[in-house]
Parts: structure tokens; C-alpha cells; sequence
């Protein structure tokens, strides 16, 4: 196939698009590099027969609409996004723009490009809220937003939905839960305690560290996001989930041990406000309608993680102080 990839050369936009490549897909990469998006991400197929990058905005009209009149993709895979909850709770503004008004300048730009252009929208289990009662979230469950990323991750979803059902446009979703891997930008979790635990920093856990995720590899969400793209039907969600259950603060002991440091450096911090309690996702459907499950055991992909920081220190290293901003945006621009 021929496919337009927003976002790709974000942390998991990145891990699809070497998946794609891997596959013999050709790839076009639309991205904005803000902060998050880092061409580092795909030095490993940039050289790759049927890559391209381009860089620009989702909410540019005119440049989505040409790429998908000269490209004519057979599928457009949005992964670009605002995604960290506590920099929407400081500022809901890009993230609102970015992701509702994005998406809508997406679905746009495909009614007008007159294509027949496939649409997969990469969304959030954050738009399900809270799972405080125990039980996964399955894509029946009501959307009820507690963060302003999440409410922007939720209307983006049903601008996506409605798009299908008043122009027929061939989109559906998929919803996945919380994401770990190489190449992650260091704000989130996992990255960010790892590599501050490799310069002995301490690492700050909010509240009292009960919160609850399901994690899944970032590998994995791309194989089931292609399983979606190749199997999944026009108007439809698939959950995303990696059974993988851990409390916050277990799982950061997890992470001191193969980090190898001591307790002494959890550091618990004024939990964030309406911080969700639990995300737990139900991928029954993907299962029974894609043929899709994860593969990636916790422990062994958290391990390969560990190794992957410690052996790309100056990868980390770049993102934390900015470097790596200046440096591929001399070096690559727009082509």
C-alpha cells in the first residue's frame, strides 16, 4: 500500500512507520515536529525505497489536500496529536486545535481531495475516563473525559465517527491503552523515570502511586493499527490493550531494580488534578474481528526498554536538553 502517516515521526507514529517500511509499504510522513516529533525517530528507514517526509501541520487544509491528490494514499493512519495530559491541563489550547481541529482539517481535506482514501483515526483508552469499578473498558463503554486532552482524544473520535456516517467516508478508530517502548519522549512515565534514574535523579510519583495502567509495547499497538488498516471495517472501533495491569508506584519499583537504585529515590508528589484511577481495555473485538493480540510479555519488553535508554544515552540525552530540535531541522527541513 501506499500510505500518509501524520505523526510519524512521533514515538509511536515512528514505531508504525518502520513496521510499514518493514512490510514493503511505501510511506509518506506528514509531521510538524513540535517538541515531540523527532526525525531521529526514523533514522532507521529514512534511506528506505518509498519513504518520504514532509513536514507541515494536520490543521494546513491546503497542504493535506494537495498531498493526497499528488500521493493518492491508499490509507491515511493520524497519528499526530498533543498527547501529554498535564501540559493540557497548564494549556487545553493546542490541544483542542491539534486534535479536534486537526482531525476535522484531515476528514476535510479527503471529502475535498475526492479519494477513496482509507481514514484511521489513533486514539486514546484516556477518552473512556476512569475505570474505578474494575471492570475493561470495552468500545461500548459511554466516553466520559476527565483531562482536557482526553476531551479534545474524545471529540476528535466523534468528529471521526460523524464524518462516517453523514459522507460515508471509509474511517474508524482504534483506542489504545498506555504505551512503552524505544524512542518515547522522556515527559511520560516510563522514559522519563528511567533515564532519570540512570543520572540518579529522584523520579516523582503522584499521590500515594495506587493509579492503575495497562500497558502495552509500542510494536504491538502498530501491529494491531495495521491489523486494523488491513482488516477492520468503515465505521468501527477496535480497543487496543496490553494486559498488562500495574499500579504506578509497582511498577517504578520495577523500574529502580533494573535500573539498579534504591528506594530512597521515589519521590511522591502532589497527585495531578482529576487523575484517573485506572485504565483497563477490553480487546476482546480486536481479537475476535482482526486476528490481533499482543505479543511483547511486560517484564521481557520492559527489560529491552531499559537496555534500549541505557544503550542510546545520547538519543535521551538530545530530547532532554533540546538539541535534537535544532540539529535534524538544519539537517532536513522540508523535503
Amino acid at each position: 500500500m501506499i500510505l500518509l502517516v501524520t505523526g510519524g515521526a512521533g514515538f509511536i507514529g515512528s514505531s508504525f512507520v518502520r513496521l510499514a517500511i518493514q512490510q514493503g509499504h511505501a510511506v509518506w510522513v506528514l509531521d510538524a515536529l513540535t517538541y515531540a516529533g523527532n526525525l531521529a525517530n526514523l533514522e532507521e528507514v529514512r534511506q528506505a525505497p518509498g519513504f518520504h517526509f514532509v513536514k507541515g501541520d494536520i490543521r494546513d487544509l491546503q497542504l493535506a489536500e494537495e498531498l493526497l491528490k499528488d500521493v493518492k494514499p491508499e490509507a491515511l493512519v493520524n497519528f499526530a496529536a498533543e498527547t501529554h495530559v498535564d501540559r493540557s491541563i497548564m494549556d487545553a489550547g493546542p490541544f483542542v486545535s491539534t486534535n479536534a481541529g486537526g482531525t476535522q482539517s484531515l476528514l476535510d481535506a479527503l471529502r475535498r481531495a475526492g479519494t477513496k482514501t482509507r481514514f484511521l483515526q489513533i486514539s486514546t483508552d484516556e477518552v473512556y475516563g476512569s475505570a474505578d469499578d474494575g471492570r475493561p473498558f470495552s468500545e461500548l463503554h459511554p466516553l466520559k473525559p476527565s483531562s482536557p486532552y482526553a476531551a479534545s482524544k474524545s471529540a476528535a473520535d466523534l468528529l471521526v465517527l460523524a464524518s462516517r456516517h453523514t459522507f460515508k467516508l471509509d474511517a474508524l478508530l482504534t483506542r489504545c491503552s498506555n504505551n512503552y517502548g524505544p524512542y518515547q519522549f522522556p515527559e511520560k512515565l516510563i522514559p522519563l523515570f528511567i533515564t532519570n534514574l540512570f543520572e540518579g535523579r529522584p523520579v516523582p510519583v503522584y499521590g500515594d502511586g495506587g493509579q492503575v495502567r495497562d500497558w502495552i509495547h509500542c510494536d504491538d499497538h502498530s501491529r494491531g493499527v495495521m491489523a486494523a488498516l488491513e482488516k477492520g471495517k468503515a465505521g468501527e472501533i477496535y480497543n487496543l490493550g496490553g494486559g498488562n495491569r500495574w499500579p504506578n508506584l509497582e511498577l517504578t519499583r520495577v523500574l529502580l531494580k533494573l535500573t539498579g537504585r534504591g528506594e530512597e529515590l521515589i519521590q511522591h508528589v502532589k497527585d495531578r488534578p482529576g487523575h484517573d484511577r485506572a485504565y483497563l481495555i477490553d480487546h476482546a473485538k480486536a481479537t475476535r474481528e482482526l486476528g490481533w493480540q499482543p505479543k511483547i510479555a511486560f517484564e521481557t519488553g520492559l527489560e529491552a526498554t531499559v537496555a534500549w535508554y541505557r544503550e542510546n544515552r545520547p538519543w535521551w540525552e538530545a530530547v532532554k536538553s533540546g538539541a535534537y530540535r535544532e540539529y535534524y531541522a538544519k539537517q532536513y527541513g522540508n523535503r
